[in-house]
């Protein structure tokens, strides 16, 4: 074998190795991606069937504490918020605003012993306490899978790869209250 030869089957196998290893990580980076949006649609998914509670929360409040102006407005604009967001951040700060109002709503049926037996808001009551668990479950397991993928995607090389194929960092959410908050 001549000089050329060896240098280029030397060439050959670092070529080979950087292809390799970019399929690895490219691979890698985009599964971490593919977790953490599944983690994402299991957050909106219990999103979704806490926003559709909303007109039996103003139906109960109607009946029972019409001059809660405050919470009537506060759930109203965190549905509206709902409906205009586009991002997951903004849905999320809409469900932030609708917990602290639904939060409101329950420190104040101290006041209202009719409302704080009525069947239908127990109820309603109780599902938001499971949707508010599920939720902390789900932002969970979400941070988790976004903590490996933003690591994967600014530790060196694998940032290169990232950047060549722009993936980018993707957020942390944080839900605002656990349900055991509800049950007083």
């Amino acid at each position: 074998m001549n000089d050329r030869t060896i240098i280029l089957i030397v060439v050959l196998v670092i070529l080979t190795l950087l292809v390799l290893y970019t399929i690895i990580t490219y691979n890698k980076l985009k599964k971490l991606k593919n977790e953490f949006e599944m983690e994402w649609s299991k957050i909106e998914s219990e999103l979704k069937r806490k926003f559709d509670l909303i007109p039996n929360i103003l139906e109960i409040i109607k009946k029972h504490a019409s001059h809660e102006n405050n919470i009537l407005k506060g759930i109203i604009e965190s549905r509206n918020k709902w409906n205009v967001a586009s991002t997951p951040i903004q849905k999320m700060e809409a469900s932030n605003q609708l917990t602290n109002a639904i939060k409101n709503l329950m420190m104040i049926t101290q006041n209202y012993p009719n409302l704080k037996e009525n069947a239908h808001f127990f109820s309603i009551r109780e599902t938001i306490m499971d949707i508010e668990d599920k939720l902390s479950i789900s932002v969970s397991l979400y941070n988790n899978t976004v903590i490996n993928f933003n690591n994967r995607i600014n530790r060196l090389p694998s940032n290169i790869i990232a950047k060549i194929f722009k993936f980018k960092y993707a957020d942390f959410f944080k839900v605002e209250f656990e349900s055991k908050e509800l049950e007083k």
